[in-house]
Protein backbone atom coordinates (compact mmCIF):
# COMPACT_ATOMS: atom_id res chain seq x y z
CA UNK A 1 0.00 0.00 0.00
CA UNK A 2 1.65 3.65 -0.89
CA UNK A 3 0.64 6.21 1.60
CA UNK A 4 1.34 10.27 1.18
CA UNK A 5 2.18 12.32 4.06
CA UNK A 6 0.41 15.17 4.89
CA UNK A 7 1.10 17.77 7.56
CA UNK A 8 4.29 18.24 9.98
CA UNK A 9 3.23 16.07 13.27
CA UNK A 10 5.96 13.39 12.23
CA UNK A 11 9.13 16.08 11.28
CA UNK A 12 11.75 15.78 11.20
CA UNK A 13 11.77 12.17 10.04
CA UNK A 14 8.73 12.39 7.79
CA UNK A 15 7.80 15.51 5.48
CA UNK A 16 4.81 16.75 3.62
CA UNK A 17 4.84 15.14 0.16
CA UNK A 18 6.36 12.04 1.36
CA UNK A 19 5.13 8.96 -0.04
CA UNK A 20 5.93 5.50 1.72
CA UNK A 21 4.89 2.07 1.22
CA UNK A 22 3.09 0.39 3.62
CA UNK A 23 3.11 -3.27 4.85
CA UNK A 24 -0.73 -4.24 5.67
CA UNK A 25 -0.84 -6.66 8.36
CA UNK A 26 2.79 -6.45 9.37
CA UNK A 27 4.59 -7.35 12.89
CA UNK A 28 4.50 -3.95 14.79
CA UNK A 29 7.25 -3.41 17.72
CA UNK A 30 7.69 -0.28 20.19
CA UNK A 31 9.30 2.96 18.15
CA UNK A 32 7.75 1.61 14.44
CA UNK A 33 6.14 4.04 11.77
CA UNK A 34 2.53 3.02 11.26
CA UNK A 35 -0.58 3.59 9.31
CA UNK A 36 -3.70 3.65 11.71
CA UNK A 37 -7.19 4.45 10.84
CA UNK A 38 -8.01 7.72 13.02
CA UNK A 39 -10.56 6.85 15.64
CA UNK A 40 -13.59 8.41 15.13
CA UNK A 41 -13.23 9.35 11.77
CA UNK A 42 -12.60 5.64 10.33
CA UNK A 43 -12.02 6.95 6.59
CA UNK A 44 -8.47 9.29 7.43
CA UNK A 45 -5.43 7.16 8.12
CA UNK A 46 -2.89 9.01 10.16
CA UNK A 47 1.14 8.04 10.32
CA UNK A 48 2.14 7.80 13.79
CA UNK A 49 5.04 6.03 15.95
CA UNK A 50 3.81 3.12 18.06
CA UNK A 51 5.06 3.95 21.43
CA UNK A 52 3.83 1.04 23.42
CA UNK A 53 1.35 -1.54 23.19
CA UNK A 54 -1.63 -0.89 25.61
CA UNK A 55 -4.38 -4.16 26.22
CA UNK A 56 -5.48 -4.90 22.99
CA UNK A 57 -3.98 -1.75 21.21
CA UNK A 58 -1.17 0.93 20.60
CA UNK A 59 -0.23 4.45 22.20
CA UNK A 60 0.52 5.95 19.16
CA UNK A 61 2.66 9.13 19.18
CA UNK A 62 3.56 12.29 16.76
CA UNK A 63 7.29 13.07 16.76
CA UNK A 64 6.44 16.25 16.64
CA UNK A 65 4.21 17.99 19.25
CA UNK A 66 3.92 20.81 18.63
CA UNK A 67 2.62 20.37 15.05
CA UNK A 68 -0.40 22.43 13.97
CA UNK A 69 -3.79 20.04 14.16
CA UNK A 70 -1.66 16.83 15.57
CA UNK A 71 -3.58 14.21 16.15
CA UNK A 72 -2.61 11.25 18.69
CA UNK A 73 -3.09 9.07 21.44
CA UNK A 74 -2.82 12.45 23.24
CA UNK A 75 -6.18 12.88 21.90
CA UNK A 76 -8.10 9.93 21.48
CA UNK A 77 -5.71 7.52 23.80
CA UNK A 78 -4.43 3.73 22.89
CA UNK A 79 -5.70 3.00 19.34
CA UNK A 80 -7.12 -0.06 18.96
CA UNK A 81 -5.49 -2.91 17.16
CA UNK A 82 -7.99 -3.11 14.66
CA UNK A 83 -7.40 0.09 13.28
CA UNK A 84 -3.63 -0.45 12.34
CA UNK A 85 -3.59 -0.57 8.74
CA UNK A 86 0.34 -1.32 8.47
CA UNK A 87 3.75 -0.44 9.09
CA UNK A 88 5.93 1.51 7.31
CA UNK A 89 8.78 -0.06 5.31
CA UNK A 90 9.98 2.53 2.81
CA UNK A 91 10.10 6.20 2.19
CA UNK A 92 10.18 6.24 -1.77
CA UNK A 93 9.90 9.90 -2.34
CA UNK A 94 11.53 12.24 -2.83
CA UNK A 95 14.96 10.06 -3.50
CA UNK A 96 17.76 10.67 -1.15
CA UNK A 97 16.35 10.54 2.04
CA UNK A 98 16.50 7.26 3.89
CA UNK A 99 13.80 6.29 6.80
CA UNK A 100 15.40 6.91 10.18
CA UNK A 101 13.57 5.58 13.35
CA UNK A 102 13.52 7.54 16.32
Amino acid sequence: MRVRVEGESMLPVLRPGDWLVVRRGAEVRPGDLVVARLPGDHSRLIVKRAAWREGDGWWLESDNQRAPGRKDSWDFGAVPASLLVGRVVLRYWPFGRGLRPR
